[in-house]
């Protein structure tokens, strides 16, 4: 008995990936209604945050004042985007903290060049790039001098500061009691304050292990 062959299926070929130039990217993001980042050519949605995260990005805010010993500082949260030239990329840190006077990237007040201090609230989506690819990026800016990584599921922070040798040193805290104690500016904040009126929920990666054993 003959039997039928099947009919070929065509390939269908793969989709060329689309790159952009810094103005297109610029011209898209102005009406766009979410963000994107902008990593050398390619745009990157970014996802969006939970209650506890925009809740300790403007703790932080809040407690961070604006005159330190006579020094006058910029606090932004993360409607600014952040231009690195040296790996060609626009970014939305979470906070960036200036010292003096921003340094906008061609005259656009929207975009920033120069902070001394940045910090980024984990989510289990982002926390790995947070630490490696982001991080590196963060630390071809000539200015900056520090970087604040707060998890939002727990009472943990971790703190990388450049030191006079250059090289970053990492500090972790990890209980209400604990104090964040800023290297690059003479300040200290309690993790009580960065954490008021956090409600903590199970992270995903807890919810998904939870959700294992009940089926096992």
């Amino acid at each position: 008995m003959q039997t039928q062959e099947k009919p070929a299926i065509a390939k269908q070929p793969p989709t060329e990936k689309r790159y952009y130039t810094p103005e297109e990217y610029l011209a898209l993001e102005e009406s766009a209604i979410d963000k994107s980042e902008y990593h050398d050519g390619e745009i990157i949605p970014m996802t969006g945050g939970t209650t506890n995260h925009n809740k300790i990005a403007l703790n932080f805010c809040r407690k961070f004042p604006l005159t330190i010993q006579e020094q006058n500082y910029e606090t932004f949260i993360n409607d600014v985007r952040l231009w690195i030239p040296l790996t060609r990329r626009y970014v939305y840190p979470d906070i960036m903290v200036i010292q003096g006077e921003p340094v906008f990237h061609e005259n656009n007040q929207t975009i920033v060049t120069n902070p001394l201090i940045i910090v980024e609230v984990l989510s289990n989506s982002t926390k790995d790039y947070d630490r490696g690819g982001k991080f590196l990026t963060y630390r071809s800016i000539p200015e900056f001098r520090e970087y604040i990584l707060i998890d939002q599921y727990s009472y943990h922070i971790e703190q990388f500061a450049k030191n006079s040798n250059g090289k970053w040193v990492l500090t972790e805290y990890d209980s209400e009691e604990a104090v964040l104690t800023l290297e690059s500016v003479e300040f200290q904040m309690p993790l009580r304050e960065i954490y008021e009126r956090i409600k903590f929920e199970v992270s995903e990666e807890e919810a998904s292990d939870t959700t294992s054993e009940i089926q096992e």
